[in-house]
């Protein structure tokens, strides 16, 4: 799915311009950015809900040289379908 996609999916249900779509689609994902980064957590009732978990830091391996490197911690957001999206795929 990319933002496109959205934008005239949006644009069809909602008959406006490509141009108020594009628009509507990105102030879509900048509210679940900030969402996300406000509460850590957003839920899209009957699709699934988004999370932000940690990584600790760790060692890898370069798969180039074999050369073992620190891995910094972060972050990740990550997804789990609901029951009801589960059974309509």
């Amino acid at each position: 799915m990319s933002k496109a996609f959205l934008a005239e999916v949006i644009q069809r249900s909602a008959e406006i311009t490509g141009v108020a779509s594009n628009r509507a689609a990105t102030d879509l994902m900048e509210a679940i950015v900030k969402e996300l980064k406000k509460n850590g957590k957003f839920t899209l009732p009957s699709f699934g809900t988004f999370t932000v978990r940690k990584t600790k830091a760790r060692k890898g391996v370069n798969p180039r040289t074999g050369e073992e490197i620190k891995v910094k911690a972060g972050k990740t957001v990550r997804f789990k379908a609901s029951p009801s999206l589960k059974k309509m795929v």
